[in-house]
């Protein structure tokens, strides 16, 4: 079924009959594209879903970004250097994929320097070691590629293609994580109770990326019924926990969680309870990092601005040789 544009005055009737074609083209599985019409609830929503998640690549660069001068060896700087410039690539693209929804970048950028917008509570977390470096490519774009492969398939256009090509380099992010943690773990003991120190930490920020149990998520279920979400928070998370704690079992590292077993009937983990307070804490703006994150990211911005105004400068002086012309 066409996408039907919707006309500039339309019955409270038109309105309902557009939303049920819109409904029955997303339960045919077929990508809402950006001149298709939509319900304006559905464009607010992709607009949150995607800029916050945009916000989320472009503050996780700070962390690692403090650690570029600092990595032991030249191949590893150069390595972490490529990280962050596919970390701001992702951004780019996300915003992009939000602008075609009607708003604009400079919008979503103010939205997210005054606390409106949200962003991934993980990046609120400090490095303080150089394998927290490891750990985070080794966890959190591990939890990352769990929670976004199914992005892939989402019933927005733009952003499940976006989310092809993010996914593939977010696997190989995580790849070289775990190749930090693992030439840790497989060093001196002071390096392994590095590594291990960094997994104490990293595990329930990691746990907590999939956000709240679904029953308190009031998001969750319009998301499901507009499949921009496949498969519950748990679940993912579930997913997580089975896939990384055989990594960790292997490294001769130790999962931080006293209720951690293995169950035999159900072929999963079982694991503690997740400490919902510090999440929603975080969440909130009253993390370790959150307002070092936010200060650093607007006088980026504000320093910035010269580089922005010389582009727009330089376009306008090309456009206008062009017209002469």
């Amino acid at each position: 079924m066409a996408g039907v544009e919707k006309p500039e005055l339309v019955t409270a009737a038109d309105e309902a009959a557009l939303e049920v074609a819109f409904q029955a083209r997303v339960d045919a599985e077929t990508r809402i594209e950006p001149r298709d019409w939509m319900p304006e609830k559905y464009r607010k929503f992709m607009v949150r879903q995607i800029s916050q998640h945009a916000h989320s690549e472009y503050v996780g660069m700070l962390p690692e970004g403090n650690w570029i001068t600092r990595a032991p060896t030249l191949r590893r700087k150069a390595a972490l250097l490529a990280k962050i410039q596919d970390e701001a690539g992702h951004a780019a693209y996300l915003y992009s994929a939000a602008e075609t929804l009607g708003t604009s970048r400079d919008q979503m950028l103010e939205d997210l320097h005054s606390g409106k917008a949200k962003y991934s509570s993980i990046f609120n977390y400090p490095t303080l070691t150089w394998a927290d470096i490891g750990t985070i490519g080794w966890l959190v774009d591990g939890a990352a590629i769990v929670n976004q492969v199914a992005l892939c398939r989402t019933s927005y256009g733009p952003y499940a293609r976006a989310m092809v090509r993010i996914c593939k380099e977010e696997s190989f992010h995580q790849r070289q994580g775990f190749e930090i943690i693992t030439t840790l773990a497989h060093g001196a003991p002071e390096q392994k109770a590095m590594a291990q120190d960094a997994l104490n930490r990293w595990w329930w920020p990691a746990l907590m990326m999939f956000g709240p149990h679904d029953a308190d998520s009031p998001n969750s279920e319009i998301a499901f019924k507009w499949k921009v979400k496949r498969q519950s928070n748990d679940d993912l998370r579930q997913r997580f926990v089975d896939m990384t704690v055989p990594q960790a079992d292997y490294l001769g590292l130790t999962v931080p969680d006293p209720d951690l077993k293995w169950n035999g009937e159900t072929g999963q983990y079982d694991f503690g309870a997740i400490d919902w307070e510090e999440f929603w804490r975080v969440v909130k703006g009253d993390g370790l990092c959150n307002r070092d994150r936010l200060d650093a990211r607007r006088s980026a911005h504000e320093d910035g601005a010269w580089v922005r105004e010389a582009a727009l400068a330089h376009a306008a002086k090309k456009r206008a040789t062009k017209s002469a012309a």
